[in-house]
């Protein structure tokens, strides 16, 4: 059964909602019942997909995939690469977000690899290249109006003592405050679990160094996957670390896809969050644990029920 039969007989979206468990046999069917039914309802928290995560329901074109997010209900977008998009892509991703009344959430500030631009090394080339990338990035945000930008300090330098390192990543990431902080720009700094070797691995080691920037342009970037996998412990963690927590990001674990594909209780951490009375952005930084439309769907339907804790 087509959607255009429900609108056709006029039935109720909670209706269309049942019977579209009854078309099984259909898989384009239901995938278009499930998405469009859920389109007339907003998530309680602010869940932000990315480029490529709805690609075979929105198409190719990321224009068109942001407008079949807001369809779904999602009201906000992030993207990791949005510095390397050509001027003219960027302007209209943010037409296309204030016109759909859509956040921007972060891009990631350039700053070159995280081993050859350590931070931590407080050498004045790296810092330099740091720099650069903060005012590329201001330039960005106005065109998308972003308020967040992610920033990875980079490696361990290993050669030197890490209450060092600790204070050269403190004294670069105050100077480029100075250039996000009069332009209302928050950089979010995450800490990560892809490999040992990142300086930045843990949420009271971000906390520490937010403290020692002072500024309101320096926070965290909670990424629930990453913190899964390096402390744990999560909602205590959030507690401890929350008056400097600016972002979240999103990813079960193990694998790295939606929510209710692996060990984290998505429900009581949003539960958590949304009761402090958070109002950012969730990024949705994970893939699709099944491919195709059928995954897009499941996806959807893995936020609705995660998403519904009041």
């Amino acid at each position: 059964m087509q959607r255009r039969n429900f609108l056709q007989n006029g039935l109720l979206a909670g209706v269309s909602t049942i019977v579209g468990s009854n078309v099984l046999g259909n898989e384009n069917a239901t995938v278009n019942v499930q998405a469009n039914t859920r389109a007339e309802k907003t998530f309680n928290m602010n869940y932000a997909p990315h480029d490529g995560m709805f690609k075979n329901n929105g198409g190719a074109d990321f224009i068109d995939q942001i407008k079949y997010m807001y369809d779904q209900g999602f009201r906000a977008i992030e993207d990791n690469g949005m510095t390397g998009r050509p001027v003219e892509q960027q302007t209209k991703i943010g037409e296309t977000l204030a016109k759909l009344g859509m956040t921007m959430g972060v891009f990631v500030v350039p700053k070159g690899g995280n081993g050859e631009n350590t931070l931590a090394a407080g050498k004045p080339a790296f810092i330099d290249i740091f720099l650069k990338g903060c005012r590329q990035s201001v330039e960005v945000a106005k065109r998308v109006n972003a308020k967040w930008v992610t920033v990875v300090p980079g490696d361990f330098e290993r050669r030197l003592p890490i209450g060092v390192q600790t204070g050269n990543v403190i004294d670069a990431l105050k100077r480029g405050a100075e250039i996000l902080e009069p332009h209302g720009i928050i950089m979010v700094l995450e800490p990560l679990s892809d490999t040992p070797n990142l300086f930045l691995r843990t949420s009271d080691q971000t906390y520490e160094i937010c403290r020692g920037v002072n500024s309101p342009s320096c926070k965290i970037l909670y990424d629930i996957y990453h913190m899964q996998k390096n402390e744990g412990n999560l909602i205590k963690n959030i507690e401890h670390t929350w008056n400097e927590i600016a972002y979240f990001q999103i990813g079960d674990n193990p694998g790295r896809n939606e929510p209710t594909t692996g060990e984290i209780n998505y429900k009581n951490v949003f539960k958590y969050i949304h009761g402090r009375g958070y109002k950012g952005v969730m990024g949705m930084e994970h893939g699709n644990s099944i491919k195709g439309k059928e995954g897009e769907a499941a996806l959807i339907k893995a936020y609705r029920e995660s998403d519904s804790f009041l």
